[in-house]
Order: C-alpha cells, then sequence, then structure tokens
C-alpha cells in the first residue's frame, strides 16, 4: 500500500493499492469476453469500437497525415508516440525515440517524453530510440501497445481523462532503466523511491506531472551538456536527459496525473481516475466510454470497409475541444489565471476548419457538450478582450480567416442548444466584426484595410506586382482578400441572425446589408470570384486556376477561385442569379469537377496549392471551403447529381486503409464531412437550422439525440448502384425539395428516403 502525497501543502490523501496483473481466471473471461464481442458468423464485431482503425490516413496525400491518437473522448490527455524526425508520417517512421505523456494541442509536440532502455549504459546514446515494426504494434482509441525491438520491451499505454498508466515490460535480464525527455524547460524531482514530480514549459505555459512508480527507483540523475550521468534526485533545464534505474528486468508499471494548475492538483487527477494499479481496469473503463460516445450514432448495412471507415471518422470527430477543467477548477491561459468553475471549460478548436461540419455534429449527438463550449467561447473572450479564432490551451493561436465564432454560436441557438448567455456572447462578436481586423493569422484591432472594408464592402487586393505597405499582413500568409470577403459576408449573416433574435434590430439590418459583400468580388466578366483594387478595377491578368501566390493566399485562404466561388453558403439563390440562373450555374458546377488541369502538372498544381487534396477536374475534396459545394446541385435542382457526386468522392477519398483520407483531417474538420455524408444529409449553412439530403451509404442510421428522442434516416436498399433519391418522407410526410428542418428531427423523428438505381425526377 502507497499514499500519494500532495507536496504543495503536506498533506497525505487516500491509499493507494496495487494489483499486480491479472490471475489465470481473469485472463480466460478476458478471452471469452473477446469471443463474445463476434456475432455469430464471427464477423462484424458487436461495438463500435472495435471497428476504429486509427491507422486510417496515417500517411498523408500532400501534408499532414493523421495520427494514431490514443485518448479519451475530448480528454485531457492525447498520446501518440513520437517516430521518425523528418518523416510527417506517423505509419511510415519505423523508429520510435519516445512516449509523451501527453500532447497538449492537436497533431502538436508532446511533452515530458519517456523511453524505457535496458541498461544504464544506453542512456548516454545521443538519441535513445529503437526500431518497431507496425505488425507488433496494436492501437485502439483507448489503448496502446508495441514492442521496442533494440531493448526487446514491451510498452502498453491507456489513458484516462486527465491521467495516464504504462506498463513496461523487458525480456532480457539488464536493469530496466526510463529516460525521460523534455523539448523545453523542463523540471524534475524525485519525492521519493516511487514518486516524481515534473514539469515542462509549454507555449508560454506549465504542464505538471504527479508520476508514481510500482516498484522502487535504485538510481536517478541526469545527462550533462558533456554527455556524463551525474547522479541526483533534482533535475531542472531545457532539453534535459532525467533517468531512472530499477533494479532487475520484472515489469514497472507507472502512472500519473496531469494538470496545468500545479503537481498537487496532477495528483488529486490521479487519485480521481486511476486509485490502483489495475492497468485491465482502465483499459476496460476506456473501451466502455468510446462505446458508449460512438453508439450515439448506430448503422445498418453497407460493407464492412464502410463502417469501419465511418465509425474511425466519428472517433475522430472526438478529440476535439479538449476538456481541462481539474474538478472544480481550470487553469486559463486568456488571463494567467486558476479560475473556478462549475462546468467544463473546452479549449483547442480551429474555428476555420471545424464550424462547419465538427460543430453541428456535435450539436446532434452531445448538446449539452456544445453548449459548455460555447460558454467556454464565450469566457476565453472575456478574459483576453477578443473572441478566439483558434483557441488552444496556451491561447488563441490566431490562424486562418474569418470571424466563425459566429456561424458556431449562430447554428447552436438557432437549433434551441442553450445553456449560455446570448447577449454575453453576442457583445464579443460584435465587437471582433466592427472593431477587429480581418487580416489572416491576425488578432486585434482594425487596420487601414479593415476600415476600408467596412467602407466600400471588398478587402482591396494588391496586384502582382505591387509592394504590401500594412505592415500587419504577413509576407506568407499575405491578403486572402477574395476569401476574406467571401468568409466575413457569412460571419455577418450570422451575426444578423442573433441580432434577429435578441431584437437588435438596427444591427440586424447593417449585418445583413454586409452578408451581400461577396456581391462584390464576382466578377461578371470571367464568372468568378475575382480579386479587386482598392480602385474598384479588377485585378488583371486573372487565372481561376492558380489564382495569384503560392497557396493562392494573395486573393483565397489554400484554394483558387475555382472551388472559393461557390462559398456563399447564406444565399445561395442569390449565387444562382449571379452565375446567370440554375442552367448555367449547374453546367458551372459540372465544369468544376471535369475542368483540366489545362497545361499545368499536377506537381505544378499542388505546389501551388499545397492544400489541394482529393483533386476531381478542378474541384478539391479535401480542404473545408468546397465541403458544401456538390450538395449545391440540389438547391438548383438537380439533387441527382449531389446524389451521384457524393457517392463518388467517399469511394474514393475515404477508404479504409492508411491512405484513406484525401486531406488535413484537421482533428474532426475533414471526417465530420464524411460522417455527416455517410448518413445522408448535411448542414449546408450553420446558422439556419435546416439539412439537404444526399445519398446515404447505409439502410439505416440511428442518432441518439438525448432525452429518449432518437432519429431515425432508413434508406431501404441502399447499395452502390442504389445510390439515387426518389423520393423523402419525414415523419409520415412527403417532402418534395430533398430538405428537412432541425425541428423536424429534434424530437427524433423518422426519415424515410425512397432509393433507385437510376435519377429521380427534377425537384
Amino acid at each position: 500500500m502507497m499514499n500519494i502525497i500532495f507536496y504543495k501543502t503536506g498533506r497525505t490523501h487516500g491509499s493507494y493499492g496495487r494489483t499486480h496483473g491479472s490471475s489465470p481466471t481473469q485472463a480466460l473471461f478476458l478471452a471469452f469476453a473477446l469471443l463474445l464481442t463476434l456475432n455469430v458468423n464471427g464477423q462484424e464485431p458487436a461495438s463500435p469500437v472495435d471497428l476504429v482503425n486509427p491507422r486510417i490516413g496515417g500517411i498523408s496525400h500532400v501534408l499532414m497525415p493523421t495520427f494514431p491518437t490514443v485518448h479519451r473522448p475530448y480528454g485531457m490527455v492525447r498520446f501518440f508516440p513520437v517516430t521518425s524526425p523528418g518523416i510527417s508520417d506517423s505509419y511510415l517512421g519505423g523508429r520510435i525515440y519516445g512516449f509523451p505523456l501527453n500532447r497538449p494541442e492537436h497533431r502538436g509536440r508532446g511533452v515530458l517524453t519517456v523511453i524505457p532502455v535496458s541498461g544504464i549504459e544506453a542512456v548516454q546514446k545521443t538519441n535513445l530510440s529503437s526500431a518497431i515494426d507496425h505488425d507488433f504494434e496494436k492501437v485502439t482509441p483507448y489503448q496502446y501497445s508495441v514492442l521496442l525491438e533494440d531493448n526487446n520491451i514491451s510498452v502498453d499505454f491507456a489513458p484516462t481523462e486527465r491521467c495516464g498508466f504504462f506498463q513496461f515490460t523487458p525480456e532480457s535480464t539488464t536493469d530496466l532503466v526510463l529516460v525521460f525527455q523534455t523539448t523545453d524547460e523542463g523540471t524534475f524531482d524525485l519525492k521519493n523511491a516511487q514518486n516524481l514530480l515534473a514539469s515542462e514549459a509549454f507555449s508560454g505555459i506549465r504542464q505538471y506531472a504527479n508520476i508514481w512508480f510500482n516498484r522502487p527507483v535504485r538510481e536517478s540523475g541526469y545527462i550533462d551538456a558533456s554527455g556524463k550521468t551525474v547522479n541526483r534526485s533534482k533535475a531542472k533545464g531545457k532539453g534535459i536527459k532525467y533517468f531512472l534505474v530499477f533494479n532487475g528486468a520484472e515489469q514497472v508499471k507507472m502512472n500519473y496525473g496531469l494538470s496545468w494548475i500545479d503537481e498537487s492538483q496532477a495528483g488529486k487527477n490521479l487519485l480521481n481516475e486511476i486509485p490502483g494499479w489495475d492497468f485491465n481496469k482502465v483499459v476496460n473503463d476506456g473501451r466502455d466510454v468510446w462505446n458508449a460516445e460512438l453508439g450515439k450514432i448506430k448503422v445498418k448495412g453497407g460493407t464492412e470497409n464502410q463502417r469501419i471507415t465511418f465509425y474511425t471518422a466519428l472517433y475522430r470527430c472526438m478529440e476535439r475541444m479538449v476538456n481541462i477543467n481539474e474538478y472544480g477548477r481550470y487553469f486559463s491561459a486568456y488571463n494567467k489565471k486558476t479560475v473556478k468553475t462549475t462546468h467544463n471549460f473546452y479549449v483547442d478548436d480551429w474555428s476555420w476548419d471545424t464550424f462547419r461540419t465538427l460543430h453541428p455534429l456535435r450539436l446532434l449527438i452531445s448538446p449539452d457538450r456544445e453548449s459548455d463550449m460555447i460558454r467556454s467561447y464565450i469566457l476565453m473572450g472575456e478574459q483576453s478582450g477578443w473572441m478566439p479564432t483558434f483557441p488552444q490551451v496556451s491561447g488563441d493561436a490566431k490562424c486562418m480567416i474569418g470571424h466563425h465564432q459566429a456561424a458556431i454560436i449562430a447554428d447552436a441557438w438557432m437549433k434551441g442548444i442553450r445553456g449560455y448567455d446570448l447577449q454575453r456572447a453576442y457583445k464579443l462578436l460584435k465587437k471582433n466584426a466592427m472593431e477587429g481586423t480581418m487580416i489572416p493569422w491576425q488578432e486585434g484591432p482594425a487596420t487601414e484595410l479593415d476600415k476600408f472594408y467596412r467602407e466600400k464592402g471588398w478587402f482591396p487586393a494588391l496586384a502582382p506586382d505591387e509592394t504590401e505597405t500594412v505592415k500587419q499582413v504577413g509576407p506568407f500568409e499575405k491578403r486572402q482578400a477574395v476569401a476574406v470577403t467571401l468568409e466575413h459576408s457569412y460571419d455577418d449573416w450570422c451575426l444578423a441572425q442573433l441580432a434577429g433574435e435578441l431584437k437588435m434590430t438596427e444591427d440586424q439590418k447593417l449585418f445583413m446589408a454586409r452578408s451581400a459583400n461577396y456581391k462584390n468580388v464576382f466578377n461578371p466578366a470571367t464568372g468568378f470570384m475575382s480579386p479587386r483594387k482598392a480602385d474598384g478595377s479588377w485585378v488583371e491578368p486573372f487565372d481561376p486556376k492558380t489564382s495569384g501566390g503560392t497557396g493562392c493566399r494573395d486573393y483565397f485562404a489554400e484554394i483558387n477561385s475555382w472551388n472559393y466561388s461557390w462559398f456563399v453558403p447564406h444565399d445561395i439563390d442569390g449565387l444562382i442569379t449571379l452565375m446567370g440562373g440554375k442552367e448555367k450555374f449547374t453546367a458551372k458546377l459540372d465544369q468544376l469537377f471535369e475542368e483540366s488541369l489545362n497545361g499545368y502538372a499536377k506537381w505544378t498544381t499542388i505546389t501551388n496549392q499545397p492544400d489541394a487534396s482529393g483533386i476531381v477536374g478542378q474541384f478539391v475534396t479535401g480542404n473545408e471551403p468546397t465541403f458544401s459545394v456538390p450538395y449545391l446541385y440540389t438547391y438548383a435542382g438537380e439533387p441527382w447529381k449531389t446524389q451521384k457526386r457524393v457517392r463518388q468522392l467517399m469511394d474514393a477519398w475515404f477508404r479504409n486503409d492508411v491512405m484513406g483520407i484525401c486531406g488535413d483531417e484537421d482533428g474532426g474538420g475533414l471526417s465530420s464531412w464524411y460522417v455527416f455524408t455517410a448518413m445522408g444529409f448535411y448542414p449546408m449553412t450553420p446558422g439556419r437550422p435546416e439539412y439537404v439530403i444526399g445519398s446515404p451509404i447505409f439502410e439505416e442510421v440511428s442518432i441518439d439525440l438525448g432525452d429518449n428522442k432518437v432519429l431515425r434516416l432508413k434508406a431501404q436498399g441502399a447499395s452502390a448502384q442504389n445510390k439515387y433519391v426518389h423520393g423523402v418522407m419525414v415523419n409520415g410526410q412527403p417532402v418534395s425539395n430533398y430538405r428537412f428542418s432541425h425541428k423536424d428531427i429534434a424530437e427524433g423523428w423518422t426519415i424515410v428516403l425512397d432509393m433507385g438505381t437510376r435519377p429521380g425526377g427534377k425537384n
């Protein structure tokens, strides 16, 4: 028996029992339980978590891969190993350089990395690492294990929300040594033979760890700058290596609590979540938690690979936002204070990526959680002075463009989600819209460019030979003038909806007028959204395929005008009119998917647009601004083209293999598009409580909406060929426009689709 000691107060809280491994009876029971997870034909796992393959997307098409992240849903602890430097694709890394206790930000660096080695001599190696073989690696959402081949040491890991549990099992007889390393400034303090306190600086804040071992440490020390081993119980510095030696080669269990507050709170978190040495309990509890979350959506039909792809995408949607409430307190980087709370507090969001489909999905399956996330946005805004755009645990990252917090909040409010103060939220959103800058990757007061926009109605562009004169504009991200105009037009529409709800008539009129600014960058001579200079003239020559600058960043965000010209989600009818009516609109959509590179090699296209992936003609599947584009056919009266196209995109670019995600996944951004599209409906305009029908790949989808309400979507006979929707019934009533309202489903109604092998009639 041992006690966790909270050294800040000097008090001892509770006992910490031990359980060494499992008995033969327990092992037999677990094996029998595993057999029970298979159905009678042994082909289909009974539990959703068994269908998750974290390796999907482990090799990227262009930029970032996915990572085999192990965590509890929305939990503070996220884990995947440090693989070979210089190889961004996690699946191709042949060596492991350590196991971080946490990765505080989505796909970011780890803190307080640990790696086991055999013998004290190995500690002095410059680069501690080991070869691995992915065939001897196991990854599930709730557990990770791997064999370190250089030292023949098996590593097992399982997380809770704020804690982690490692098992290091050597095969040799040499002393087992654990080597901790930091990237930034860190501290290590061995309080007694079984308790290590550690911390590491991270982007201006600090992660604390209270670490316990089931066996006593014989020796401790660190490697100094000259490479010598220095025996001591404490160490402090930047980029340090700190080692602990255990007698012999028996298994060492290590569990730890993390905190952004202090070591004492880290210990309390550990006591609350892992009160013992039972590794299997942590694993099984994690499995149960994941099944409960993933089980909120149940699907029938489709192929096994489609079900695996679906539940893996859903798992990716539950990595963020991250709850940093530590049992009634959280540390806020937005005011540098520890704050008491009665609600969960969430950070780590990229609103440009997530407002489109990830937040709308969470509104359906976790409305209370989404409400707390909006409360968190409001608190971060009040603590810092600006509503954040990319709120991280370390503060606002100020990335990308737009003030899409307006869309997140408008969508929640218009769909009936409450539990936060709309007046307080609106005050912050209006400040961003009226007083803040719109310059990409910036936050703060308005500049001359913002004043021009608010007077003239478009963000002014520079000609290719003009020199930038506004110091706040970054040399890499540039002005992105057309994309800024388009995205803020939509954000202002979202603000108009909220102003209307608050009976602020003048504000509503102002923001509705500004929501039409997208028209100011539509060039009727070319039929594309195009860059417009301050004097009102168009930038010429202009090619909608290249759109100016590396990454199209002079005028657009990451992708070209062929893709961005469709981003007017709040006024689709107005866009159709701009483009000459429904017939010309659909013809141009057809051309988007068929237009060739026209003299540009694919490598040239990708060099110019490094975020362009999953290319079909000029259409880019793997980048967020295009998400709604395939659904535009339905609004123009040709829904069968939407149905055919979304099936093609899912089949081509979302698969059960290591290259099975076509673009940057962005912590649920891309995966949530697939979840909606595979289910057969889509939130076309966040802020408008409406969905558009696509083409479901499953015969039946059931969504647990909470309060004993279940939405059912039935597409009897849906298959690869049976992809066309001939009729829609919502709770027994026919729907002719292939759309339905959030109100229709909020009570748990049933949607029935009549599927066929040929396109249906026009709506």
